[in-house]
């Protein structure tokens, strides 16, 4: 106990009833009303026109695929609000610098710092210094360049990259950092579905979805785990509701209910704006959180029941045969399947899963689709590795409305993966690459994000480069990772909008303000487009609606070409320049690096550009080492919950994308103006002698380390499943070990944290209580 005092950070927070349906009506006001009060008329008009098009911006906020017939505002609520966020007319003035000394910045939020606006010029904070200073792009480029060329090793510097970055950006990125030398490419699928792709190329040989966007619509059966569409890709709510009207049955597996999974209004549809809206999920499962991988062997042992109790009749035996292994050694491991155990583990009733059973039986084409509700837990990847095991029982891959459907967050972040930003790309990659380019390409594996950290804690790290994201606010174990970064000797961003990452910074430090997605990219007077990969594998065309938002800004390519000419000069003859000029001229080096790129200048012309091929949904071939899929055998490991302890998950709040915080509220949770909340199961409260607006520290527990405390938290009774608590992402990091890692992928445990809740006083004081101490 200390005598501590914590103020309250918002003081004007409200909590109200949880909403039982998503968008409709409020959804567009709730898009269009900041819209029109940030950007005016003409400029919104301009933009909520060209979101999504064919000939338009690929929207940054999330990887939903778009449908073949687009709606003419082809846009969700959040996308509007990113579109909103980026495309502001406000701006950073050059006095701002001088009047904020970074010392007087760290006390302020991610939500005040991106509301000051668009940077517009590059700025340098010099060793020793407090304040950022303007600087030109040339002294920009020759700081970083000198700092580069003066490391004792190439690998003493790492390079980052957000999943905004277009396929163009991010190749020429990776061409620059392997031409430097290092495989350091950290990345923010590291911290997000690192372990799907680890679990899928291992048992079908592509780390990406097997399901095309018109695969919803077909399928008898989705089911959703551990994912929120209504918030975080609200356009998949529509193709929800087209399973649905198919005739397609819905199954919601999640920690919480939420919205836009129990009601949808579609708000292009007269009955989603005038009527109740269509009922989303037929069954929801509240599983305790890390349950999932003992549901999904749960499961998989009732079909294989089902099949010994009428041979040859459930099993797709077929389609085992010419294209599985491993079904045998999964037989007998499930058959001792302890199912007292796997109710401790999920929470559920026996009867719960035997419906969930029944509902897979019944159906010939099933998509299971998930996000980081299953990515980020210690044991993610053999939980995803359960969902292909459970899939491929009934050949539900590689056929008209079946597969896996994992859903990516940024807009490019899968495209940057095929684009090789990535520590460990594969040989084949690597080899493709020093053939084209001609330079001895590393291969030694390099840093992902976690490693990262731990490099520069460690000293092993002096340089940090950001394509753009807001690492230390978007990593685990924050205290931590600020302490690490400001342990390097420089750190560069590469951003649009403020952030936590420019206010924690290396001794020495530079933003690179560079264009939007939406802003219009002009080299040597001629208008240049960028690509995308969505969450499907297409590939389409994205090109800037607006004018920059200020002269002088760089697109991501211009930046990369410049700080390579400035580190690399005449090395490897690579053509820079060249590249900054014509965009077609990376794509034609992408063209012949990468598979499926072969004649990307013209595919990508196409009018909704291109679909990329995949070995198992295409033509059902698997490339395993094999050349069949894996079945899988996974040991069950339950989660622990120590007596008087919850498990906490971090999430999102509806007005936010990642870290980058557009309101104060979220509704569809009852929040209003704040973010200081957990959630917890009324019972809970009661068991642990607390109550519904109670404040508390959140306070995590990790063996051999001391708790890492998140202050004066107001309870909100919500109905979680019990056991578990959540709080708000990037505030809750500060409880995740940097230590609580997933096996095989390193991905931080975000959603499996141990807390305690120990109460405070009215004023913010310990009140000298803990709950469960």
């Amino acid at each position: 106990m200390d005598d501590r005092t914590t103020p309250d950070p918002y003081p004007d927070l409200e909590v109200g009833p949880s909403k039982e349906w998503a968008v409709g009506a409020p959804g567009i006001l709730h898009a269009m009303e900041p819209a029109l009060a940030r950007m005016g008329l003409s400029r919104t008009a301009r933009l909520a026109l060209a979101i999504n098009q064919k000939d338009g911006f690929d929207c940054m906020s999330c990887a939903w695929p778009d449908p073949s017939h687009r709606n003419r505002l082809e846009f969700c609520e959040n996308g509007m609000k990113a579109t909103t966020w980026e495309a502001t007319p406000v701006t950073v003035p050059r006095e701002f610098w001088a009047e904020h000394s970074l010392t007087s910045l760290l006390d302020r939020s991610e939500y005040w710092l991106g509301q000051q606006g668009r940077l517009t010029e590059p700025v340098h904070k010099r060793a020793g210094s407090d304040h950022y200073e303007p600087v030109s792009w040339p002294e920009a480029f020759r700081i970083i360049a000198d700092r580069l060329n003066g490391l004792e090793t190439p690998d003493r510097a790492a390079f980052y990259t957000s999943g905004r970055t277009s396929n163009e950006a991010a190749f020429l990125y990776q061409l620059f950092v392997r031409a430097f030398g290092t495989n350091n490419l950290p990345d923010c699928s590291n911290m997000c579905h690192e372990s799907t792709g680890t679990a899928l190329t291992a048992t079908i040989g592509i780390g990406k979805s097997t399901v095309h966007y018109d695969d919803f619509a077909k399928a008898d059966l989705v089911i959703v785990m551990g994912q929120n569409p209504g918030t975080n890709h609200p356009r998949m709510l529509t193709a929800l509701e087209e399973a649905k009207r198919h005739g397609g049955r819905v199954v919601s597996v999640n920690v919480l209910p939420e919205a836009g999974l129990i009601r949808y209004k579609n708000p292009q549809k007269v009955r989603g704006l005038l009527g109740r809206g269509t009922p989303i999920a037929d069954r929801f499962l509240q599983i305790r959180s890390g349950g999932d991988m003992a549901l999904l062997q749960a499961v998989s042992k009732r079909v294989l029941d089902a099949e010994d109790a009428a041979p040859g009749t459930v099993l797709d035996h077929d389609f085992l045969d010419r294209h599985a292994d491993g079904l045998e050694a999964f037989r007998a491991h499930l058959a001792e399947l302890d199912e007292a155990a796997v109710l401790a583990a999920t929470g559920l009733a026996t009867e719960e899963i035997d419906a969930l059973a029944e509902e897979y039986l019944a159906a010939d084409r099933v998509i299971i689709t998930w996000a980081m509700g299953l990515t980020q837990h210690r044991k993610a990847v053999p939980t995803i590795r359960e969902i292909v095991n459970l899939l491929l029982l009934r050949g539900n891959i590689g056929k008209p409305g079946a597969g896996a459907s994992p859903i990516r967050g940024h807009s490019n972040v899968q495209g940057d993966r095929t684009m090789g930003i990535w520590e460990r790309m594969p040989e084949r990659f690597l080899a493709a690459l020093e053939a084209e380019f001609d330079f001895p390409v590393p291969r030694a594996h390099g840093a992902d994000a976690l490693q990262t950290v731990h490099g520069l804690q460690d000293g092993a790290i002096d340089v940090f480069v950001a394509m753009g994201g807001n690492f230390v606010a978007a990593i685990s174990d924050t205290d931590a990772a600020e302490a690490a970064m400001r342990g390097a000797k420089l750190t560069v961003q590469v951003s649009t909008k403020l952030n936590r990452s420019h206010v924690v910074t290396g001794e020495e430090a530079l933003i690179l303000p560079t264009l939007g997605r939406t802003e219009i990219d002009l080299q040597d007077g001629r208008p240049q487009f960028v690509s995308v990969e969505d969450s499907v594998c297409a590939v389409h065309a994205s090109h800037g609606a607006i004018p920059p938002v200020a002269d002088g800004l760089r697109s991501e390519v211009a930046i990369v070409c410049g700080l390579a000419e400035a580190t690399l000069g005449e090395r490897h003859g690579i053509p820079w320049a060249e590249f900054e000029h014509d965009y077609d001229r990376i794509r034609e080096r992408i063209a012949r690096v990468v598979p499926g790129f072969e004649s990307f200048n013209e595919d990508v012309r196409r009018e909704g550009g291109f679909v990329l091929p995949n070995g198992p949904r295409d033509e059902r071939r698997f490339d395993t080492p094999s050349g069949r899929a894996i079945i899988t055998v996974n040991e069950l490991e339950h989660l622990e919950r120590p007596p008087g302890r919850l498990i906490l998950q971090t999430l999102r709040s509806h007005d936010q994308f990642n870290t980058t915080i557009y309101s104060l509220d979220d509704r569809y949770r009852g929040i209003r103006k704040g973010r200081d909340v957990v959630f917890v199961h009324p019972d809970d409260l009661a068991e642990l002698g607390l109550e519904d607006g109670q404040r508390v520290d959140v306070v995590s527990e990790w063996p051999g380390e001391p708790d890492r405390r998140l202050p004066n938290q107001r309870l909100v009774a919500y109905p979680t499943a019990r056991g578990c608590a959540a709080a708000y992402y990037p505030e809750a990091n500060v409880l995740v070990p940097l230590a609580s890692a997933a096996e095989v992928s390193n991905t931080p445990v975000s959603k499996a944290v141990i807390v305690r809740l120990e109460a405070v006083g009215a004023d913010g004081t310990d009140a000298g209580t803990a709950a469960g101490r």
